[in-house]
């Protein structure tokens, strides 16, 4: 296939993925927006650091259960049905062997949420939102299994109809939970955490029903399968998706820290960077999308022993994903007032003014490291697709731990820079992730065996 060839076919199998991405991530933006519209800052910024919490503790299992699809890709590469079969399966175990490890952890955190350090009023709030959202780890993880049997054989758009039908039902809730509407209970802001849990179940069931009811999979679900053992698989996505999640906890964690240092700067800060970051995790599934696509079409090529198709899948992947992040930065950086407007309003009395501003410089910022974050995020995903997953952790850990955080500290307090060098920082540490993966695929391409 040609580069333009290449970055077709990417595309074509990244937009469906994207959506799905995105419209998981909307539903945490859609928490937002209800949470800060409705009932006001300091509100917002507790749901939405509770919220980063719990996904930071379950990352491990989000980030790791993807590298199914790249395993399902090369079985696909292939031909091989009962390999896949057995993939799905071990997934399944996978999911909820981690859900409820994980879903235990945010619990623990969530019911001693005062070691953050944050004020009485963010931890009142925080600590039951975080219980409700550790209970939906269970439905949410086996949704993250289940799809990577579709993607991995790109039918990524039944799991993007699936995620864009929660999604409406998310925003259904949240209405119905916060304000107490008709016969449903008045939550305030549990009412969103209740919201999301309801939605997460509703992903889980729709995607299982789909697999074991509808045609498109029947090849791969077929009752002789059944009797295949499946603990050699559990452990080989364990080996992989262990490390893979880890790269993408380290990611999530710098985030996280960064978020509770802002905290420490005040509440304003925090509900600003809460606004900020949203709109970036929200680009930043475009990225993730076309790193999923990246990891299955270098997988499918690696299992056909491609070396050429092996570098131009990658090529093509960076390619588009600096594209499309490079617009969304342009984006954040022409209309950054205009975008933070959507999420909070200076009402008279809600003292949001200082909020706007600062989360408007943010976003600003953001705009800026959209284009490393997008790199970076390709790199880890064409180096899931070669099964390489131990570097690219170590990579990650030295550019978001031992650059980004320091220097964020440094920046933001140190020299006094406040939210803003605490988020210049970040783009140091992006950068420097972004440089170092994409050298490591194109190293490892080159040795692909045909």
């Amino acid at each position: 296939m040609t580069l333009r060839a290449n970055l077709t076919d990417t595309l074509r199998l990244s937009i469906p993925i994207v959506i799905a991405q995105l419209s998981t991530t909307l539903m945490g933006l859609t928490d937002n927006l209800f949470v800060g519209r409705l009932l006001g800052a300091v509100p917002l910024g507790a749901a939405g650091l509770a919220n980063s919490m719990s996904f930071l503790l379950s990352s491990i299992g989000i980030g790791g259960l993807p590298v199914v699809a790249a395993l399902v890709a090369q079985a696909g590469g292939r031909n091989n049905a009962a390999k896949i079969n057995q993939l799905y399966r071990a997934g399944l175990r996978v999911a909820l062997l981690l859900s409820l490890a994980l879903g235990l952890v945010v619990a623990v955190v969530a019911l001693n949420f005062d070691w953050l350090g944050q004020t009485a009023e963010v931890n009142a709030i925080a600590r039951p939102f975080m219980l409700i959202l550790s209970a939906s780890n269970v439905p949410l993880f086996v949704f993250i299994a289940a799809r990577q049997l579709g993607d991995g054989l790109r039918f990524p758009r039944v799991s993007m109809t699936i995620t864009i039908a929660a999604l409406a039902l998310n925003a259904l809730f949240n209405y119905l939970f916060i304000l107490g509407i008709g016969p449903f209970p008045k939550l305030g802001v549990q009412g969103s955490a209740v919201a999301t849990l309801l939605s997460r179940v509703f992903m889980a069931v729709a995607m299982l029903t789909y697999i074991h009811r509808s045609g498109l999979f029947r090849e791969y679900v077929q009752p002789a399968f059944s009797a295949l053992p499946v603990r050699e698989f559990v452990r080989d996505i364990l080996r992989l998706g262990l490390p893979s999640g880890l790269t993408f906890f380290f990611e999530i964690a710098l985030f996280t820290a960064a978020m509770v240092i802002i905290g420490w700067l005040g509440a304003d800060r925090l509900a600003a960077h809460q606004i900020a970051i949203n709109m970036a995790s929200s680009t930043y599934m475009m990225a993730t999308g076309i790193s999923s696509a990246a990891a299955i079409r270098v997988g499918a090529a690696l299992g056909r022993g491609d070396r050429d198709g092996v570098r131009r899948a990658g090529l093509a992947a960076f390619l588009l994903s600096a594209m499309l992040m490079g617009t969304a930065g342009l984006v954040f950086i022409l209309f950054n007032t205009t975008l933070v407007n959507l999420y909070i309003s200076d009402a008279p009395g809600r003292g949001t003014a200082d909020v706007i501003r600062i989360a408007a410089t943010l976003v600003f910022l953001a705009g800026f490291f959209q284009l490393s974050d997008g790199i970076q995020a390709v790199g880890i995903g064409t180096l899931r697709g070669l099964s390489d997953v131990n570097v690219p952790t170590l990579i990650t850990l030295f550019s978001y731990w031992l650059v980004a955080l320091p220097t964020s500290y440094l920046l933001g307090f140190t020299f006094g820079y406040d939210a803003v060098g605490v988020w210049l920082g970040l783009l140091v540490g992006l950068s420097v992730a972004a440089v170092l993966l994409t050298v490591r695929f194109f190293q490892l391409a080159e040795r692909v065996k045909e």
